[in-house]
């Protein structure tokens, strides 16, 4: 069992060349649960889900993909929208409507004192992370989680998203005390290139794994596949699944679920991990929108020759 804790909103994605809008359920965390659930392992969503009838559909979608909604909390707030902006190669900007929407008002109240039976591991992301109120309330209930159970795999997803908060030194004071709690991080190069402007993106990466005790930081490198670093000094990386690319919406989100899936569930050493979540991130790059890949589709591409450990 993988307990994902963040936000579920509603995408608002271009379609058509007419001024139309089609909205689809999303949000970092609520992705990487649909990524899981797709690949066959058993997934929680703590999350606040809106009464209304964008919060109904989303409620639909999750529980239609196998992601289990026993912890989501029924929210009075409107849901959150975010507003996707593709380029000419399918890269995806977002906007955001935040303002009294339900995915930021956690409360202590709401979050479970305890973790349902066999969890191995609670990943939290990405705004629910870093936007007030609720993203310290939700610090506070993972650093006691990490206290109480040292051995819990507790997983934090950067995903820097600088529409919603422009302040790069607010953003970093932000996303600091995450790495202090977590054991594994996942962010893209870009998300360490807007952080710290002016560095190489790896340099970071390793930084932060020494200088905060952390098992492992996973970096995405966008088409350039992905890189590993591991205490110790292990590095790992898998490159690129050349694919035709219809847009990036979820890419991430499902790296970082089919990573953990390919870890927890399937024994996979961290090299096979990395070329199974590179694997499933690029066929969701083939696909308008956050739809992550079956199981079957993932291993059926993920064959082939082993990627480069160091």
């Amino acid at each position: 069992m993988i307990l994902v804790c963040g936000e579920a909103l509603i995408d608002l994605v271009p379609a058509g060349a007419d001024g139309l809008w089609r909205a689809v359920p999303g949000g970092g965390p609520a992705n990487t649960a649909v990524a899981i659930a797709r690949l066959g392992t058993p997934v929680q969503l703590l999350c606040r889900i809106s009464r209304d009838g964008f919060g109904r559909r989303i409620r639909a979608h999750l529980a239609e993909c196998g992601v289990g909604l026993e912890l989501a909390v029924e929210a009075a707030e409107p849901t959150t929208l975010a507003v996707v902006d593709l380029d000419d190669r399918g890269s995806a900007a977002f906007g955001f409507y935040v303002n009294g929407t339900a995915d930021w008002r956690w409360s202590a109240a709401e979050l479970p004192s305890s973790l349902p039976p066999g969890t191995r591991a609670v990943h939290i992301g990405s705004l629910a992370a870093v936007v007030p109120p609720g993203a310290d309330v939700l610090r506070d209930w993972a650093a006691g989680l990490a206290r109480r159970d040292p051995e819990l795999t507790v997983v934090y997803d950067v995903n820097v998203r600088p529409a919603l908060l422009p302040d790069r030194e607010e953003y970093r004071a932000r996303v600091e005390p995450w790495l202090r709690i977590a054991r594994v991080v996942k962010a893209s190069d870009e998300d360490l290139a807007w952080l710290h402007p002016g560095r190489e993106p790896a340099d970071v990466a390793r930084e932060w794994l020494g200088a905060h005790g952390l098992e492992l930081v996973l970096l995405t490198l966008g088409a350039r596949g992905a890189a590993a670093f591991a205490a110790g000094g292990t590095v790992a990386r898998a490159d690129g699944v050349p694919v035709r690319v219809a847009d990036t919406v979820g890419a991430g989100d499902t790296f970082t679920g089919a990573f953990l899936h390919a870890t927890l569930s399937r024994g996979m050493d961290l090299a096979a991990a990395l070329r199974y979540a590179v694997t499933a991130a690029a066929l969701t790059c083939t696909r308008e929108g956050a739809v992550p890949p079956s199981r079957a589709e993932v291993d059926a591409l993920a064959l082939g020759p082993a990627p480069r450990v160091s």
